[in-house]
C-alpha cells in the first residue's frame, strides 16, 4: 500500500531521475537473456528470486544513493577516503573487468536484435555498429539529451507483459512459485540463482547511482532524501516487474527451448505472440542496450576517475574530462573486441551475471560500513530498519555465492 501511495504521489513524477535510469538499465540485454533462460529452463521455479530481491535491491540502491547525496562524492571517492588504496584499486579492477564482460554481452545481443529487425546481414557487423553508436553518443552528446528518448524504447519490454495475458496460465501456481522458494540443490540451479541475483543487484548500479546523485547536485537540481527514496522505489519496481514477467513469459511460452541470447528469446515469441510482439521486443533490446551501455561504461569511468581524483561527468565536454572519456572508450571498445573471442555466448552471459554476484559481496559490505560511518555521513547515517535490510541483502548474496561454490 505504501508503494502504491508513492507511485500515485504527484511529487513522484518530479522525483524521477537516477533511480529510474538505474532501474531501466538493470534490465539490459544480458539481463533479459538471463531471465529468459531462467524461465525457459526452470519454469515458474525462479519467480521467487525476483520477488525476494526487490526489497533488498531497493535497500542497497538507497544506500548508494544516500552516500552520494549526503557526501557529495561518488562511491569510489568515499572508499578512497575511508580505506587503504590497494582495497580501492582491487574493487575498481574487479568492477572494470565485470563491466567489460557485461558490455560485450550487451553489444552482442544488440547486434543479434538488429539482425532480427533488418532480416539480413551478420550479427558481428551490427554489434560493431551498435558499439560505435553507443560510444559516439556518450562522447559527443550529453547523456541527458538523448536518454529521455531512449527510455521510451524500453517500453518494448512490456511485450512480455502483454504476452503473458495472451496465453493460458494457472495464476494459483504462479502465486505459489512467487512466494514459496523451490529449487534443486545442484550446480546448474544454484548457479542460475546467483546469476539472477548478480544481474539484479549489480555492482555497476551502486557506483552509477551514487555518482548520478552527485551529478544532480552539481546541476543544481533540488532533491530531498524523500525524493531520492521515491525515485529508487519506482525505478527498482519497474526493473523487477519487467524481470518477473520476462521469467514468467519464458516459462509459459519457451519452456524447454535452449535460449542462447535475448534476441533468440524475441525470435521465439513469434509462434506464440506474433510478428509484432517479436519486433517490438527486439527494438526493446536495442533500446535497453543503448541505455545500459552508457551506464556500464560510465560507472567504470566514474570509479576509475574518482580513485585518481580526475575530472568526471557525462555532461562535461571531451576536452574537459579526457581521462573520464578515455575510460569510457576503453571499456566500450574492450567489450566490442571481446565479442570476437571464441566464447560461447550463453556462457559469457552467465559468467557476466555470476561475476557481478560474486564481486557484489565485498562492495555491499563496504557500502554498509560507509553508510554508517559518522565521519562521512554525519547525522544522515542509516536508520536501524535500513541497516537491517541492507545487511539482509549482504547475507543473501553471501549465501548464494557460497552455495554456488559448494555445488561446483
Amino acid at each position: 500500500m505504501k508503494l502504491l501511495k508513492h507511485l500515485t504521489d504527484h511529487d513522484a513524477v518530479q522525483a524521477l531521475g537516477p533511480g529510474l535510469i538505474t532501474g531501466a538499465a538493470d534490465d539490459d540485454p544480458s539481463g533479459i537473456a538471463t531471465y529468459s533462460q531462467a524461465g525457459a529452463q526452470f519454469g515458474f521455479n525462479m519467480l521467487w528470486t525476483v520477488v525476494l530481491t526487490y526489497p533488498l535491491m531497493v535497500g542497497i540502491q538507497l544506500v548508494s544513493a544516500r552516500i552520494g547525496f549526503v557526501t557529495g562524492d561518488g562511491l569510489a571517492a568515499n572508499i578512497r577516503r575511508a580505506y587503504p588504496r590497494p582495497l580501492l584499486w582491487l574493487i575498481v579492477l574487479l568492477l572494470l573487468a565485470a563491466n567489460i564482460i557485461n558490455i560485450a554481452a550487451d553489444v552482442a545481443a544488440m547486434g543479434e536484435a538488429l539482425r532480427l529487425v533488418i532480416g539480413v546481414g551478420t550479427a558481428h557487423l551490427y554489434s560493431l555498429a551498435c558499439g560505435f553508436l553507443c560510444l559516439s553518443l556518450q562522447v559527443f552528446l550529453p547523456y541527458r539529451s538523448y536518454v529521455r528518448f531512449l527510455k521510451w524504447l524500453t517500453l518494448g519490454l512490456l511485450a512480455y507483459v502483454a504476452t503473458v495475458f495472451a496465453v493460458h496460465l494457472s495464476w494459483g501456481q504462479v502465486l505459489r512459485a512467487s512466494l514459496m522458494p523451490h529449487f534443486e540443490w545442484n550446480a546448474t540451479s544454484v548457479g542460475m540463482i546467483v546469476a539472477i541475483f548478480g544481474t539484479t543487484i549489480s555492482p555497476y548500479l551502486f557506483f552509477w547511482q551514487a555518482s548520478q546523485e552527485v551529478e544532480e547536485m552539481r546541476e543544481g537540481t533540488r532533491r530531498s532524501l524523500r525524493k531520492v527514496k521515491l525515485d529508487t522505489l519506482i525505478g527498482m519496481a519497474f526493473s523487477n516487474l519487467v524481470a518477473f514477467f520476462i521469467i514468467l513469459t519464458a516459462a509459459a511460452t519457451l519452456n524447454g527451448i535452449d535460449i542462447q541470447s535475448s534476441a533468440q528469446a524475441a525470435e521465439a515469441l513469434r509462434p506464440v505472440a506474433g510478428e509484432f510482439a517479436s519486433l517490438i521486443f527486439a527494438l526493446g533490446i536495442l533500446g535497453t542496450g543503448l541505455l545500459a551501455i552508457p551506464v556500464l561504461a560510465g560507472s567504470a569511468a566514474y570509479a576509475v576517475t574518482e580513485s585518481f581524483q580526475w575530472k568526471n561527468g557525462l555532461d562535461l565536454k571531451l576536452l574537459e574530462a579526457r581521462e573520464f572519456y578515455a575510460i569510457i572508450s576503453l571499456a566500450t571498445i574492450g567489450g566490442m573486441a571481446l565479442d570476437f573471442a571464441p566464447v560461447d555466448p550463453i556462457k559469457a552471459l552467465l559468467w557476466s551475471a555470476q561475476i557481478n554476484g560474486v564481486i557484489a559481496v565485498p562492495i555491499m559490505i563496504i557500502m554498509m560500513l560507509l553508510a554508517n560511518n559518522k565521519k562521512l555521513m554525519g547525522r544522515a547515517t542509516l536508520t536501524r530498519r535500513h541497516t537491517v535490510l541492507g545487511w539482509l541483502g549482504v547475507g543473501l548474496m553471501v549465501a548464494a555465492v557460497c552455495g554456488m561454490a559448494a555445488t561446483f
